[in-house]
């Protein structure tokens, strides 16, 4: 049963319409990339799947006993949640809040999966570091951390490399990898549509047309092979 299913999804701000009849799904084992041109709607296409914004038109449906509060969720960061005051173990722990529900407190079992998901990062020796002293690569892993805190089932990434550095970028696409292999569908908003193509399972390209798809069918379409064959390929 998938995961998430987007229905004649139509998006936009009040009566600016940028995306119409979207139909796409996610199932158990996937990994959709989300490229697109800048503009076409990847991040609002996101924050409704989130449920932080509402559709034009049409239905996102969980499936698989998924629910919103259980999506990990990795937004793009600003200048002042870089510079967020708070310890690694702080920012790892807020991501059990849907967990905790109305309870005043964190449970034993929070905490574990807290210490869980910074040994799988690799961040476990920052515990006790403040935040906003890391690097960008390593502020991602905290947030990768947290987004896991919510989640065994899914993830939603709204591009997780951007600002790093080729090395940080390469061992930010493995870890994300190596969720994928352990179980956990991933939806991504990519800028690199080359490294989409090497890691995903699956392509939503959204902009004057729309293409979703495996990666095997995108590589043989018009659409891909356009993009593709662009330096860098490069087109959000």
């Amino acid at each position: 049963m998938a995961l998430i299913t987007c229905r004649s999804l139509s998006l936009g701000y009040e009566s600016h319409v940028i995306l119409e009849n979207l139909n796409f799904c996610v199932n158990p084992g996937d990994y959709l990339c989300i490229v697109g041109e800048n503009g076409s709607g990847k991040s609002t296409l996101m924050r409704t799947m989130l449920g932080l914004q509402k559709p034009l038109s049409g239905e996102i449906v969980l499936g698989d006993g998924l629910r919103e509060s259980e999506i990990g969720y990795l937004p793009q960061q600003t200048a002042v949640q870089r510079d967020f005051p708070a310890t690694v173990w702080e920012i790892v722990l807020s991501g059990c809040q849907s967990r905790a529900a109305k309870r005043p407190f964190y449970r034993r079992s929070d905490k574990a999966l807290v210490e869980e998901n910074m040994r799988r990062m690799g961040i476990e020796h920052f515990r006790k570091r403040c935040y906003r002293e890391l690097s960008g690569g390593q502020q991602q892993r905290v947030l990768l951390a947290r987004a896991l805190c919510a989640t065994r089932k899914l993830l939603l990434l709204d591009e997780p490399v951007t600002g790093l550095d080729p090395k940080v970028t390469a061992e930010m696409y493995a870890l994300i990898a190596n969720l994928h292999r352990e179980g956990v569908a991933v939806i991504m908003i990519a800028h690199d549509i080359a490294a989409s193509v090497r890691y995903a399972t699956h392509i939503l390209h959204i902009g004057a047309s729309v293409f979703y798809g495996t990666v095997g069918e995108y590589q043989n379409s018009a659409m891909g092979r356009k993009f593709l064959s662009l330096e860098g390929g490069d087109a959000a």
